[in-house]
């Protein structure tokens, strides 16, 4: 772990994270790939899953190459309840998109539409842009 996560609450409609810490991790780009899919596979707690997946967006939209090959590994949590681990696994499939996250992501927005997650926010516009996206 590399720091520490607040999660949304009633005020705030985001994670936070300890930006101190984990930028040394987002400035080696690419090359923390094996790190972060080592974390990914052994995660234990939710705020884990979410501190690595944060990195790998930013990571991301930093530019790296390569972050398709993590589909197998974010596919793990696919199936998560979770409205914060399904907003980011939105995120970043909407920007690799790989072909297999459509389906999960179509199921996500089903589950959540009979389901709705309690949360202070919405995972289904993530999801839904992320859909729109691989349907553009």
């Amino acid at each position: 772990m590399y720091g520490t996560v607040t999660f949304p609450e009633a005020g705030c409609n985001y994670c936070r994270f300890d930006e101190e810490k984990i930028n040394p991790v987002i400035r080696r780009g690419e090359e923390a790939f094996p790190e972060l899919e080592r974390n990914l596979k052994n995660a234990k707690s939710e705020a884990e899953v979410l501190e690595n997946l944060y990195i790998l967006d930013r990571i991301i939209e930093n530019g790296a190459r390569g972050a398709d090959s993590f589909y197998p590994v974010l596919s793990k949590y696919n199936n998560t309840d979770s409205p914060n681990i399904q907003t980011f696994l939105a995120g970043i499939y909407r920007k690799i998109k790989v072909p297999d996250a459509f389906g999960p992501l179509l199921a996500m927005l089903i589950r959540n539409s009979i389901n709705p997650p309690k949360s202070s926010f919405d995972p289904n516009e993530e999801i839904g842009g992320a859909i729109l996206d691989y349907l553009a």
